[in-house]
């Protein structure tokens, strides 16, 4: 029997019993006219070439390892539903695919989606019966060079150059099938209440029955086990109080308590029952200070950006995506910026347990409505729909986690100018930025948002700079936001005491003697040709030691954790192997934390 990649459970926060794996071989076929649907494709019972699901094509782990432009292709596989899923409500679960999804069973149209990192689903259940096989066709359609779908540091060029890497197209998270009664739960959001010693939940059933209850049981080892029932109405919010003794998720101490929820019918018989967890810790910001559990805390992040060299966005394994956060935490990090991408939430999962700190973010780059945006151009405001809807889906997703601390929507984004230097289109740009500051507020009141990773901003509760500098005395010259460029001020809106971080700096480039460039445009920042890992560490200290130092400063992310493709200045190797002792890079990025906490 064929080994399935990446068998494990997608999704750890939302676990039934009865779940069906998709991963593995499937059929394809490249519709590079993006004729398929006039040529039948969509009623497909099988194409000549196969795929390693959920490996993009782009990817060598998908068996295909086709790098040029892909805007439109299908996949195919039969599945079969198991006959003990009689009675039940089917759910056709995607994890991610890039970009615009269509799903057919049998031929019929099943679902459509469009976003390329929201995970999303199609409920099949009119379309299929228990005991019976079909054929699954998906249609996925990638743009990328349309300037309407966000597409991160995808390269919109034929080869990879800059900050721009291998293309995804399609498919590249798991595809899996769940059964579950007509009336289950459907999603439930879970709110941790330190200061209240308390969880809120406010779930969502599949569909409304008056009859029906929710009975939630929160334990952890060494902890009372408390127990609600509540009326099953989706959208109306409870809490669950937990008493006197609690235990706190923090990094020194990441524990989570174990929630199973159950729906119960009129006769208090169990009809549906999913395992979870939480996580009770508080984020917030006093003044300028960011506190973790009513406690200061200073972040020392890394820049991941989640790129493989066998899978590209996939990791080749679970284990791949546990190994990267301990690889994070040996080199001295206490969390990560999750850079241009949204992660799957097996890495949630695994922050989670280990007690990783994390930010959210999404692939902003590739959208009409930044640098350049005309207010009058039509794709400009598509664009920013696209962006907006698909937002709305990532933080729904991930708002149960408890290592996102904190979200950010863009990155770099800037207004356009005029040749004297002078913003031409503030007005509609922070129009914008404060649009999707007030979306994701309204998404989420408990953690803070960072609208846009360094640059300009126009309603931010995090203040975040970009500074790459190559020296400690170039950097302490410009840490402060009294020092910022002048062309950041004729447009940026006024610093006003928020935790003032430097979101990027380092980005230091050490190839190890005994490797070789990845590409002929490899490059790192600075133009510095480092000679060994202990000049690199000397490089970081100098700078980090400045930082850690600093009372004024919240917090500093180190451009990145690995090298990827051409771009490598990483504190590892792309294949995740050391470039520098580990302790030796924990040595230097800490250095002089311990006078900061004294």
């Amino acid at each position: 029997m064929q080994d399935i990649p990446r068998s494990e459970h997608p999704r750890p926060q939302f676990v039934r019993q009865a779940w069906c794996n998709l991963n593995g071989t499937w059929t394809y076929e490249f519709d590079f006219g993006k004729s398929g649907m006039d040529r039948g494709l969509a009623q497909s019972t099988g194409f000549r070439d196969t795929i390693t699901v959920p490996f993009c094509p782009e990817s060598r782990l998908s068996g295909v390892a086709y790098t040029d432009f892909v805007e439109q292709l299908f996949y195919h596989r039969k599945i079969t539903i198991p006959a003990e899923w009689s009675g039940c409500s089917v759910l056709l679960h995607f994890g991610g695919v890039d970009y615009e999804c269509e799903a057919f069973i049998n031929g019929q149209p099943v679902g459509l989606h469009y976003g390329g990192m929201a995970s999303f689903t199609f409920d099949i259940s009119k379309f299929v019966e228990a005991g019976k096989e079909y054929d699954l066709v998906v249609r996925a359609k990638d743009e990328l060079r349309s300037n309407r779908q966000p597409y991160g540091k995808q390269c919109p060029d034929y080869k990879s150059r800059g900050c721009s890497y291998t293309r995804v197209t399609g498919i590249w998270q798991t595809v899996w099938m769940e059964a579950l009664a007509p009336t289950g739960l459907a999603f439930c959001r879970i709110t941790p209440e330190l200061d209240a010693h308390a969880f809120s939940f406010q779930p969502r059933f599949l569909n409304a029955s008056r009859d029906q209850q929710l009975r939630v049981t929160i334990s952890g080892e060494g902890l009372p086990t408390v127990t609600s029932t509540v009326p099953a109405v989706t959208g109306l919010p409870f809490t669950v109080a937990l008493g006197d003794q609690i235990r706190p998720w923090c990094p020194e101490d990441p524990f989570l308590y174990d929630i199973v929820f159950e729906v119960l019918d009129a006769d208090g018989k169990v009809i549906d029952r999913v395992e979870s967890y939480g996580g009770l810790r508080k984020i917030h910001i006093e003044g300028s200070q960011i506190y973790l559990n009513n406690k200061r805390i200073f972040l020392r992040f890394v820049l991941d950006q989640g790129y493989y060299p066998e899978g590209i966005w996939t990791a080749p394994s679970d284990e791949d995506l546990k190994r990267d956060i301990e690889l994070s935490m040996a080199a001295g990090f206490n969390g990560a910026r999750l850079h241009q991408k949204v992660f799957e939430e097996r890495f949630h999962y695994w922050a989670a347990r280990l007690g990783y700190l994390t930010w959210g973010e999404t692939a902003s780059w590739g959208l009409a409505f930044g640098r350049y945006m005309d207010p009058d151009s039509p794709v400009a405001w598509q664009s920013l729909a696209c962006m907006q809807q698909e937002w709305r889906e990532i933080v729904e997703r991930d708002y149960n986690a408890p290592s996102i601390i904190a979200w950010t929507p863009l990155n770099e984004t800037v207004p356009s100018f005029d040749h004297a230097g002078n913003p031409t289109n503030l007005a509609c740009f922070h129009r914008v930025q404060t649009m999707i500051y007030d979306q994701t507020r309204a998404l989420d009141a408990t953690r803070p948002i960072n609208e846009t990773s360094g640059y300009y901003h126009s309603k931010t509760d995090l203040w975040t700079v970009h500074l790459y500098r190559k020296n400690r005395e170039d950097l302490q010259a410009a840490l402060h936001p009294e020092n910022a460029p002048v062309s950041i001020k004729k447009g940026e809106q006024g610093y006003h005491g928020q935790p003032y971080i430097n979101d990027e700096w380092g980005g230091f480039m050490f190839i190890p003697p005994e490797r070789r460039t990845f590409a002929d445009n490899s490059w790192g920042y600075h133009g510095i040709q480092i000679k060994n890992g202990d000049e690199l560490c000397e490089f970081i200290r100098e700078q980090a030691e400045l930082m850690n130092l600093d009372p004024t400063l919240e917090g500093w992310c180190y451009t990145q954790l690995t090298d990827v493709e051409q771009e490598q200045n990483g504190v590892y190797n792309y294949d995740r192997t050391w470039k520098v002792d580990p302790a030796k890079l924990k040595a230097a990025f800490t250095c002089g934390l311990d006078k900061r906490e004294a």
